[in-house]
């Protein structure tokens, strides 16, 4: 019986990873196609003043470069404008495209697995594997906002250095003007975005967590009033 319990709390400790892992980079795809976030920033962060693009032009190479990492997209990044990168930064876009690749193949792995986990633990009405993912993606997205608050430039430069093995995404203000419209702060602000849409699922799963806990305990305690008034 101890061996069983212990092997239904690994399972639903597995569970709750998939769920989290499905969570961040179903988090990563919605912020990546979440083009008015950027639409606002060209306001907030005075990206026309700052880089000397109209404003329409700024979008339409926004967008192609967006439109070149979602899922979908097999073609070749092709900006609107002339001269907007370098081979090098050619490169560098070719490798996010690869880490936007591996986050999709991520998602598209745990949905089946996911399932999978919720159908049988609901079979077996066992929850707990709800607040083991709502702990989880609820602590780790509050230790990351933290550091983003603390040291936005430090964990920007760390993610690079750890992500890539060349300093083909620093770019050159004059040979790669794509980075013109492509300013730090709106990369924290799609940081943020991430952060907030995974601590919304982690609420959500604690949420339901102790609401079915509470309906369960309603339920027993029901049947507990009908048996001693029946007796």
């Amino acid at each position: 019986m101890n061996t069983k319990k212990w092997y239904h709390t690994l399972l639903q400790c597995l569970l709750a990873l998939a769920l989290f892992l499905f969570f961040v980079s179903s988090s990563v795809f919605l912020t990546l196609a979440c083009k008015p976030l950027y639409y606002l920033d060209i306001e907030l962060l005075d990206i026309v003043d700052e880089s000397g693009f109209e404003k329409e032009e700024i979008k339409a190479n926004y967008n192609a470069l967006i439109d070149y990492n979602l899922p979908l997209s097999d073609g070749e990044l092709v900006f609107p404008s002339e001269n907007m990168m370098s081979e090098t930064a050619k490169i560098h876009f070719e490798e996010v495209k690869d880490i936007f690749d591996l986050f999709k193949v991520v998602a598209l792995v745990m949905i089946p697995l996911c399932i999978a986990g919720i159908y049988y633990f609901y079979s077996k009405k066992m929850k707990d594997y709800l607040l083991y993912t709502g702990i989880t993606t609820l602590v780790l997205p509050t230790i990351l906002g933290g550091l983003i608050a603390l040291n936005w430039e430090k964990v920007f430069l760390l993610f690079h250095e750890i992500a890539f093995d060349n300093d083909y995404w620093m770019f050159n203000y004059w040979e790669d003007r794509i980075i013109r419209i492509l300013p730090s702060a709106f990369f924290m602000h799609c940081a943020v975005m991430i952060v907030a849409l995974v601590f919304l699922c982690g609420g959500i799963c604690t949420f339901l967590y102790f609401f079915l806990r509470k309906k369960e305990r309603l339920a027993l305690s029901k049947q507990e009033n009908e048996c001693q008034n029946g007796i």
